[in-house]
């Protein structure tokens, strides 16, 4: 089977790859009108180690920041990185009890914000005192950072396994858990992405997904730092602004997540989209078409990955790679798709003559069994740590399976499974066959309660701009789709104005399981097999509710409208 290594040198930290850029002129840097090289990143980075270093008290030594995508969010993660301290990125889109909880568990000496952020933090218990909050655009912080002297190092002894970053995960499945990253293993991601993407000195590499998420560190910044490129940062994610900021920064290569490509595609197009400076685009979680018409359009590659912020397994697209696969590991590692019960590794899948899934038992969890990988945990804890490492394993919590060429596949996530009428599948087959259909944007499938057993098929749809949602044609074509299963077509589905998404633009299916059909949105359904789809009215409504409670499942739907 044919894979590609990781160039990684062996006790390398992301300190010293900072130290290497210390006299560097070239440009490491671009926002909005700023340019900043990278000696006056590092230099900017020193500043603020050496506060951060003086302000330090007994403890963990955390630094939340909570921004957005800015230039001071690099020079303190640079500064963290520089003085042994740890980055703890904050999500912005978190309020209240959740933002307060997030921040308590992560145990922060400091906080690094802005006027705009802090009034997020009104009225919250933190655990950080409000002295140790520090705004970047308060006199206060400039005259703390202006004492500091510029050249001030660090005497903090740094090593391979020092944590570096506390990332929160995307909460796509569940609350949000802290994975702890050291300086060696992001140091080590520096090196393997650089040789992954082929990029160098000469590449921009434009960012506008949250930084406080893996992607944006690991995927684009991390290779910059290597390869003493540059990175050109925008403070969030916008579809309209992808191609103009592309053309402004000369960008050559970008990183997305989730959804982002099909909102950038859902843009008017243009004769000349396609001159522009880009290269590459590098991601994850796109959907097959848009992965198809973004080269199309742009002019450019696209390049999948499957990865997560706790690292043990990556997986990617090599030439030959069957449509619609994840690829293949990108290691020399065991990786398997295991039956999450049993521990046994499931069968390879079978497809019909028409693509479809003939034996829904392949898919499985999708688990590491060697013992080469580092997974330094989630902080504070450690039930969650071990749900990872079973037996010695590593176990992702993703459904996959795998064909007999021994590609990869991804099934959905460990609670998008669905059992109806007593046949178990997951989500993701059903999702991408519904994200065939003209003019779908982005569509979500997740299983909502049967009056009397099991699960029905629920899917959520955005349409792209001017469309509109034709019940009859939807149901010609699912039944033009050969590689449906019999029990795979939903039998309600929500047309929603704007699809929930997590921070980082993955699909938060959260809300909508909860809600099911009891929301203020248009929902289509199938009273009976076969029967037309018709709207939900509030006589529908009720009259679900009380099947569900004749049977005693009402607890299974939580939702009200919102």
């Amino acid at each position: 089977m044919p894979t590609y290594g990781w160039p990684v040198t062996a006790g390398l930290t992301t300190a010293d790859l900072l130290a290497a850029r210390a006299d560097d002129p070239h440009p490491g840097l671009l926002f909005a009108d700023q340019r900043y090289s990278w000696a006056e990143i590092v230099a900017a980075g020193r500043r603020r180690a050496a506060l951060a270093s003086e302000l330090r008290r007994p403890g963990p030594f955390h630094i939340g920041v909570l921004l957005d995508n800015t230039p001071e969010y690099l020079f303190w993660l640079v500064a963290s990185a520089l003085a042994g301290a740890v980055t703890v990125g904050i999500n912005p889109t978190r309020r209240g009890a959740q933002l307060a909880g997030d921040i308590r568990h992560v145990d922060c000496q400091l906080i690094i914000t802005d006027g705009a952020h802090r009034r997020l933090l009104d009225g919250l218990d933190t655990g950080v005192p409000a002295e140790r909050v520090l705004e970047v655009d308060r006199d206060r912080y400039r005259t703390l950072l202006a004492a500091q002297d510029g050249l001030a190092r660090s005497d903090a002894r740094i090593e391979p396994a020092t944590p570096m970053l506390l990332m929160f995960t995307s909460g796509s499945t569940g609350a949000p858990k802290a994975v702890v990253c050291g300086q060696g293993r992001f140091a080590a991601a520096a090196g393997y992405m650089t040789g992954r993407l082929g990029l160098g000195r000469d590449d921009v590499a434009y960012n506008a997904m949250p930084m406080f998420h893996g992607n944006a560190l690991m995927a684009c910044w991390a290779p910059m730092l290597a390869s003493g490129g540059t990175w050109a940062l925008r403070d969030r994610f916008s579809a309209s602004g992808f191609l103009p900021d592309v053309r402004r920064f000369g960008a050559t290569f970008a990183n997305y997540v989730g959804r982002a490509l099909a909102y950038i595609l859902a843009t008017p197009e243009r004769p000349d989209d396609a001159d522009n400076s880009l290269r590459l685009v590098y991601g994850t979680e796109a959907a097959d078409k848009d992965l198809a018409e973004f080269p199309r359009r742009f002019g450019c590659e696209c390049l999948e990955g499957y990865g997560s912020s706790e690292g043990p397994i990556a997986i990617g697209k090599l030439p030959g790679t069957p449509p619609g696969a994840l690829g293949l590991p990108t290691s020399e590692s065991d990786v398997a798709v295991l039956d999450p019960e049993t521990g046994s590794e499931c069968p390879r899948v079978r497809f019909g003559p028409h693509g479809e899934i003939v034996n829904p038992e392949a898919i499985g969890e999708l688990v590491r069994r060697d013992s080469g990988f580092v997974f330094e945990g989630y902080y504070r804890n450690p039930a969650a740590t071990a749900e990872r490492l079973r037996n010695g394993w590593y176990w992702s919590g993703d459904l996959t399976y795998r064909d007999e060429a021994g590609y990869f596949y991804f099934a959905g996530r460990g609670n998008d499974w669905l059992r109806v009428d007593s046949e178990n599948f997951a989500a993701a087959p059903v999702e991408h066959i519904l994200a065939r259909q003209p003019g779908v944007l982005v569509v979500a499938v997740f299983p909502v309660p049967d009056a009397h057993t099991g699960d029905q098929v629920m899917a959520a749809v955005e349409l792209e701009p001017g469309a509109r949602f034709d019940p009859e044609a939807f149901e010609a074509f699912l039944a033009a789709q050969s590689d449906l299963g019999t029990k795979w077509s939903p039998r309600f589905v929500r047309v929603v104005a704007r699809m929930p998404l997590t921070p980082t633009n993955k699909l938060d299916k959260k809300p909508l399981r909860a809600q099911a059909w009891e929301c203020t949105d248009p929902v289509w359904w199938r009273p009976a097999p076969g029967e037309a789809l018709r709207l939900v009215t509030e006589q529908d409504r009720s009259a679900l509710r009380e099947a569900l409670a004749a049977n005693g499942r009402a607890h299974l739907l939580s939702g009200a409208p919102s």
